[in-house]
């Protein structure tokens, strides 16, 4: 009987470990409620993708916004709504939060390196960073229900 319970004990923990990391999937309204982020997973890392702006228009009134201020030239001519701005996180079971990944931040047209944690239920904790952790801006996104 006892080898039957360390062998459930055993078979239970990676499942627990793997569906707390996917607590992050799913659709996110950003901290300032002017767009929706939908996070999935690819190939084991968890992307995040600007599915709705609030305001899709540029200052010329034409649409969809642009992404004018990215670094990259190519990509200024690319809408925002549409675009992978989460990338490569992966899950860290020891310290119970998604490293290594970047985040782009429309607004500056930068790209930062980023983890993130569950800060309470259906809230995310996202901080980027340029070189280390300790000095960035954090954000906390909201899951939509």
């Amino acid at each position: 009987m006892k080898k039957i319970a360390a062998l459930l004990a055993f078979m239970v923990v990676p499942i627990l470990s793997f569906s707390q990391s996917d607590e992050i999937l799913g659709t996110w309204l950003n901290e300032k409620k002017d767009s929706k982020i939908t996070v999935y997973t690819e190939n084991g890392k968890y992307y995040g993708k600007v599915i709705w702006l609030k305001n899709n228009v540029n200052e010329d009134g034409t649409s969809p916004k642009l992404d004018i201020q990215n670094e990259i030239e190519a990509e200024k001519k690319l809408p925002i709504e549409g675009k992978v701005i989460l990338k490569d996180l992966s899950w860290d079971s020891d310290d119970k939060e998604w490293q290594d990944g970047t985040i782009y931040d429309p607004r500056g047209g930068s790209v930062y390196s980023c983890f993130g944690r569950m800060e309470a239920k259906d809230q995310l904790y996202l901080k980027g960073y340029i070189g280390f952790s300790l000095i960035g801006r954090s954000t906390i996104w909201t899951r939509v229900k």
